[in-house]
């Protein structure tokens, strides 16, 4: 049972004063600007995005601003704006082989058609912090090649064409995809209904179980097979017109993880697949989702159930930091009722412990 708060208006009308002159800080220093936020911390723009299901860096960037640079809180802004919009259709589903690729890699196969792409990344760096980015230093401008929009295959496609691993697992003619922002979930779900909901949950959760993965409790020994970076078009096919209609370009991280199956009485040993896709870049997260959409894949594939990165109930009922957020932070509401008949409750055990064991002693003495 909550209790309404009554009265403290002007407690909390303080209490947001502080908190606007806290995200000020000092006035001496020059206010921090969305362009600066979207250029300079783009990393946690995308995934302000991708957690928060809608792609628009500006928008992504203030709630940055406005959250004080907590993640979670800037996910739920997002999320409660993207609530207000009007929704136009569904696009079509990106071609993530048309991408215009920025980073390409694989951990299965050195020579790849299409050629490995390093791309902007952290992996080589030697993780020290520097001195010189306290500053405006100079940076060196990099080399650069001409973006091509050429087909891409995929290493999955790779394997494919030699019967190496399972089919891409394609929808049914006439099958309507879900839509977890429309209808409430109901166990179990379809593979649509789970990637949606792994492509916004919570980042670190999503670490968590992919990392368990690999610790024997989900007997995974996966393989990134391909992780590639780069921009995709956007699709909306319209009535009145006979062509798909472009409306524009979005960056996605795209990974297929690569995983052993023994086989069964009606499949060959092959490789199987997890897949991950989110807004922007965001590697680790993608890594993450592929690895989790195979885990949950298990009774599908007629594996034993035996970890929680396998239990599609905990993974997806747990993975939304929004509603994680909500159910933990509740706890601070007012709880005064609970609170009291629980201090009513104890009370009147200790009263009866003490009264055991005062009959206890008495009946001790006695008998000595």
């Amino acid at each position: 049972m909550y209790v309404a708060v009554k009265g403290g208006e002007a407690a909390i009308r303080n209490a947001h004063k502080l908190l606007a002159d806290r995200r000020r800080g000092d006035r001496s220093v020059p206010a921090i600007g969305l362009e600066q936020i979207v250029e300079q911390l783009a990393l946690a723009v995308d995934r302000v995005m991708a957690e928060g299901s809608l792609y628009d860096t500006e928008l992504a960037a203030l709630a940055v601003k406005q959250a004080r640079g907590d993640m979670i809180e800037a996910i739920f802004l997002v999320r409660a704006y993207r609530t207000t919009l009007p929704r136009f259709g569904y696009t079509k589903p990106v071609e993530t082989s048309q991408m215009a690729i920025e980073r390409r890699i694989s951990a299965t196969f050195k020579d790849l058609p299409g050629g490995q792409l390093l791309g902007p990344t952290f992996d080589y760096t030697h993780r020290l912090l520097d001195p010189e980015l306290a500053g405006d230093s100079a940076v060196e401008a990099p080399e650069r090649r001409v973006a091509s929009h050429e087909h891409t295959p995929r290493v999955t496609d790779i394997l494919g064409h030699d019967g190496m691993i399972e089919s891409d697992g394609d929808m049914p003619e006439g099958a309507d995809t879900g839509d977890l922002t429309r209808e409430p979930l109901s166990f179990p779900l379809e593979r649509d209904l789970r990637l949606q909901a792994l492509a916004r949950g919570d980042e670190g959760f999503l670490l968590g179980l992919a990392y368990s993965t690999q610790r024997g409790y989900a007997r995974s020994h996966p393989f990134a097979g391909e992780i590639r970076i780069g921009e995709v078009e956007i699709e909306l096919e319209v009535a009145e017109l006979d062509f798909p209609l472009t409306l524009g370009r979005i960056r996605v991280t795209e990974c297929q993880m690569v995983n052993q199956f023994k086989g069964s009485s009606k499949q060959p040993p092959q490789f199987t697949r997890g897949y991950g896709l989110v807004f922007g870049q965001s590697e680790r997260k993608s890594m993450s989702m592929a690895l989790c959409d195979r885990a949950l894949r298990a009774r599908e594939l007629g594996e034993d159930v035996t970890a929680a990165a396998q239990d599609e109930e905990f993974v997806i009922s747990h993975s939304d930091n929004v509603q994680s957020t909500g159910f933990v932070e509740h706890l601070k509401l007012p709880h005064y009722v609970d609170f009291q008949a629980e201090l009513d409750l104890v009370r009147r055990m200790r009263s009866e412990h003490e009264r055991r064991h005062t009959e206890n002693n008495g009946t001790q003495e006695a008998a000595e």
